[in-house]
C-alpha cells in the first residue's frame, strides 16, 4: 500500500489533470457517501477536512451536535478510469470526525480500526481475502433494473454462452488501473452471475477495496447497458450470491495459523480463532447477513443445482457445505474461510465482528466442536440436535434477536450504534412482514 503525504497528493493531482475530488464515506449500511471539491479547494480541505451535517446520514446519531468532520485518508487517492480523462474525477476515503477533533463512534471505518487497534495489541495483522459474487442484468426501456438475463450460462462457460464476459473483462481492466490485484474471474453457477476475486490484503484496505469494487462494477456495467447487483439472492429457483470471507492472522511476517504437524495443518491458534467465529456466528449474522432478502440464500426452497450455502453453524476441513471451511492450501497460505456473508453487508461492520469474534476465541481459548465432513443441511433436525448443532437465523427478525443477545458483536459497534441499526432493521422487518408480496395474491386470491 502506498503512503502518501499531502505534498505527494497535491502534486498528483496537478499532474493527473484531476478537476474533482470525491470525499467518500460509507453510511451504518454499507452505502457509499460522499462530496465533491474543486481541485483548487483540496489543499483546505487536507489542512482542516470538511464539515457536513451528520444527522443527514441514515444510521447516524441525531443529537445537538451534528456538524462532523470528514478527514481524508491520503494513502486512499484513486483516480476513476471510467470518468473523463480531461478534468478527471478521482476520489479520497475519509474517516469522520467530531468538531472536538475525537473520532465519531459511529464511523464504521473507525469500528474496523479500533478493532484492527485489538488485534494489534496482541501482535496481530489480520489479513482478509473476499469473495465477490454478483449478477448482471438486463435494465428496461426506460433504464431501469430487471431480473432479466438472455443467457443461460453456469460455472465457468465462456463466449458466447457467457454473454458478460466482455464486461467482466472491462471491470477487471478498470480495477487493475485503480491499483487492484485481480487473482482470477470466471462466471458463477447461476445464469447471469459472476465472480471476480482480488488478492488479500490488511483489513482495512480489503474493506475500503470492496467498497470501491462495488461502485467500479456498478459504473462498467452501465457503460455496457446492464445492472450489476450485490443484492444476495435476486431470483427465486437460482443460486443466491455470496461474500465467502478468508481470513488469517500474521506475526512478524508469518501466518501463525499453519502448523504442519496437526493433521489439518492449523495451529493451536487458529482452532481458537474457530472456536470464536461459532460462538459468535449467530450474533454475528444481522451484520454479515443483513436484509430480508439475505435469508433466502441460506435457506432456499429450490435452486439450480446444489446448494453449498451454510445454513447451520458447524465447520470442517474439507466440507464446502459448512459455515467454515478450511481451504486446501496450507503453510502461508492457510486460511480460514467464513461462508455465510453476502455482498450487500458492510464490510468494515463485517470484518470487525469476525475479527473480535476470532479474537475472542484466542483470548479465552475457545474450543471448536468436532469438525462435520457430512452435509449437514442433509441430516434430520434431531440428528443435528444430538450433535449440538444449531441453525443460523432463518429470517433478519431472529438475526436481530441473536445480536441483541451477543455482548461482543453490541460491543465492537458500541452500544448507541447497535441500537441505532439494530431499531432500523427491525423497522425494515417490520414493513416487509406488511407488505403483501406477488406470491400471496398468486397463491391465494382466486382460492379464498
Amino acid at each position: 500500500m502506498s503512503h502518501y503525504t499531502k505534498r505527494d497528493i497535491l502534486r498528483m493531482v496537478e499532474e493527473e489533470d484531476v478537476e474533482f475530488i470525491r470525499l467518500q464515506f460509507v453510511d451504518l449500511f454499507g452505502n457509499l457517501k460522499n462530496m465533491a471539491v474543486t481541485a483548487g479547494q483540496l489543499e483546505r480541505v487536507l489542512d482542516q477536512g470538511y464539515v457536513f451535517d451528520g444527522s443527514c446520514v441514515e444510521g447516524f446519531l441525531h443529537d445537538n451536535d451534528t456538524d462532523m468532520f470528514l478527514r481524508p485518508d491520503l494513502d486512499t487517492l484513486a483516480v476513476f478510469p471510467w470518468r473523463p480523462q480531461q478534468g478527471k474525477v478521482a476520489r479520497l476515503i475519509c474517516d469522520i470526525y467530531r468538531p472536538d477533533g475525537t473520532v465519531y463512534s459511529g464511523d464504521p471505518r473507525g469500528i474496523l480500526k479500533r478493532a484492527v487497534k485489538d488485534a494489534e495489541a496482541l501482535g496481530y495483522q489480520f489479513d482478509v481475502g473476499p469473495e465477490c459474487e454478483f449478477f448482471l442484468f438486463h435494465t428496461n426501456d426506460e433504464g431501469n433494473p430487471t431480473t432479466f438475463t438472455h443467457e443461460k450460462a453456469g460455472f465457468f462457460d465462456m463466449s458466447p454462452i457467457d454473454l458478460g464476459e466482455n464486461t467482466r473483462r472491462d471491470i477487471i481492466l478498470t480495477l487493475e488501473e485503480m491499483g487492484f490485484d485481480v487473482e482470477s474471474s470466471y462466471h458463477e453457477l447461476a445464469p447471469g452471475q459472476h465472480q471476480i476475486d482480488f488478492r488479500y490484503d490488511e483489513a482495512l484496505v480489503t474493506a475500503d477495496h470492496i467498497m470501491t469494487f462495488k461502485l467500479a462494477v456498478k459504473a462498467i456495467a452501465k457503460r455496457f447497458g446492464l445492472h450489476a447487483t450485490f443484492m444476495p439472492k435476486p431470483r427465486t429457483g437460482v443460486n443466491g450470491s455470496s461474500m465467502h470471507t478468508n481470513m488469517s492472522l500474521s506475526r512478524d511476517g508469518r501466518n501463525i495459523f499453519q502448523d504442519a504437524s496437526d493433521p489439518n495443518g492449523l495451529s493451536q491458534e487458529a482452532y481458537w480463532f474457530i472456536g470464536g467465529l461459532l460462538k459468535h456466528a449467530r450474533g454475528m449474522t444481522a451484520v454479515t447477513n443483513p436484509l430480508v432478502n439475505s435469508y433466502r440464500r441460506f435457506f432456499p426452497a429450490q435452486c439450480r443445482g446444489a446448494s453449498t450455502a451454510p445454513a447451520y453453524v458447524s465447520w470442517s476441513a474439507v466440507n464446502r457445505s459448512q459455515l467454515i471451511r478450511i481451504p486446501a492450501l496450507r503453510g502461508d497460505n492457510t486460511r480460514i474461510e467464513l461462508r455465510s456473508p453476502d455482498p450487500s453487508c458492510n464490510p468494515y461492520l463485517a470484518l470487525a465482528v469476525c475479527l473480535e469474534a476470532g479474537l475472542d476465541g484466542i483470548k479465552n481459548r475457545i474450543e471448536p466442536p468436532v469438525p462435520m465432513e457430512r452435509d449437514v443441511r442433509r441430516m434430520s433436525d434431531a440428528e443435528r440436535t444430538a450433535l449440538g448443532i444449531a441453525p443460523l437465523p432463518r429470517n433478519l427478525e431472529e438475526a436481530l434477536a441473536a445480536m441483541e443477545e451477543d455482548d461482543l458483536v453490541r460491543g465492537t459497534l458500541g452500544e448507541n450504534i447497535s441500537r441505532s441499526y439494530i431499531k432500523a432493521k427491525r423497522r425494515e422487518w417490520e414493513e416487509y412482514c406488511a407488505y403483501v408480496s406477488e406470491w400471496e395474491t398468486e397463491h391465494y386470491l382466486y382460492r379464498f
